[in-house]
């Protein structure tokens, strides 16, 4: 996908990745690095995250980008798997971006931060929740969205508010589900609870009878789910099979629209916590100048279309522009950082963002919806 821009590497890619302390800029551009999963079962998170992105600063490049320059974000399949992330992380920072952009998951972003770190790399608005990315506090890690302990204290909320006390948790075995196991438990401990079963399934897996079986056998009255899609889907044919009746909850990664269309009619009733506004109905203007960004392309790329990560992907693409706007007219990383961190209790187009001098996750908001067995999310 690194085609536009050729440079002079005399040296192995993984001495370069702690060498470039300045970035490249020719032809007015400002290089955005963003590794992903394009393929494999975690595939749509990157796609629809990246096609968000690119409708904003496609936008923004057609209108002149910003302070004359435009904004080209490069991608790289890393199919959900940390090696690969790692190796697209180290090939980024030598061709010198200016920033690493909207990395996909937990694991994959746990082992890019540190190089983006050594770096002095920023990183940007990852799609994951994970308190390890956020703690302790580093100044060139930037999340736009909530984390996964306010996704998971608001599913435990309302869970319990109903009377539902006996909760289990099915769970990615790797950093990510780890991640939201420890916040699901401290959620509960303050109800001086514990999860009733637990279960898990391997990254880029659907081998979850295990699973099923582990948590089946302490009779939950509803279960938790942290994973991706494919995994998630997969354990809700076989629990239902199993004949579990309650209320299926899923984090916001799990991939709202995947998660529908992997379970078709099986969907109905399964709830997702949600991080970013409702993107099927323009209540906000954020969200009606996003529909009006996609009905404008729809004609020429049928790839995008409304649901929730798409929409992460346009408002890390707008918070990122504002940040840039605010670094004056040749900005460096460190003006870039200082410009996010002077980005205070302000509104993005209706949605509020809230950074800070030690403060660099700009949202706590988290949303609850529900599937319907006809493809739509109930808000």
């Amino acid at each position: 996908m690194i085609s536009r821009r050729q440079f002079c590497i005399t040296t192995s890619l993984a001495s370069l990745a702690t060498a470039p302390s300045t970035w490249a800029e020719s032809d007015n551009k400002i290089l955005l690095g963003q590794s992903a999963p394009f393929t494999g079962p975690a595939a749509q998170l990157g796609i629809q995250f990246y096609l968000g992105a690119k409708l904003y600063f496609d936008a923004t490049n057609a209108k002149g980008g910003v302070n004359g320059k435009t904004i080209e974000l490069l991608k790289l399949d890393d199919g959900y798997e940390p090696e690969r992330s790692a190796a697209n992380t180290k090939q980024f920072i030598a061709q010198g971006v200016f920033a690493l952009f909207g990395y996909i998951g937990t694991p994959t972003s746990v082992v890019a931060l540190p190089l983006a770190t050594e770096a002095k790399v920023p990183f940007f608005a990852p799609f994951t929740g994970a308190q390890a990315l956020r703690e302790p506090f580093n100044r060139y890690a930037v999340h736009v969205r909530a984390s996964y302990f306010d996704e998971t204290a608001a599913i435990v909320k309302q869970a319990t508010s109903i009377g539902i006390k006996k909760i289990a948790v099915f769970y990615q075995n790797d950093a990510y589900g780890k991640a939201g196991l420890e916040g699901m438990q401290r959620a509960l401990k303050e109800l001086n609870l514990q999860p009733t079963g637990l279960g898990t399934v391997e990254r880029n897996s659907v081998d979850v009878k295990k699973a099923v079986a582990d948590i089946m056998a302490q009779q939950p009255e509803c279960i938790v789910q942290i994973g991706a899609y494919k995994g998630c889907a997969a354990f809700i044919r076989e629990a239902r099979k199993a004949g579990f009746g309650g209320t299926f909850y899923n984090v916001s990664f799990v991939g709202t629209q995947a998660l529908s269309a992997e379970l078709g009619k099986e969907a109905r009733g399964v709830v997702v916590s949600q991080v970013m506004p409702f993107p099927f109905a323009a209540n906000t203007p954020l969200v009606a100048q996003y529909q009006a960004a996609l009905q404008a392309v729809a004609a020429s790329n049928t790839e995008v279309s409304a649901n929730y990560s798409s929409m992460e992907g346009y408002v890390a693409a707008k918070v990122f522009t504002e940040a840039l706007q605010r670094a004056g007219r040749n900005p460096t990383r460190e003006a870039f950082l200082s410009a996010i961190e002077g980005m205070q209790n302000i509104l993005v187009g209706g949605f509020a963002v809230d950074f800070g001098p030690k403060k660099h996750t700009g949202s706590k908001f988290v949303d609850l919806t529900m599937l319907t067995d006809d493809g739509r999310v109930r808000h």
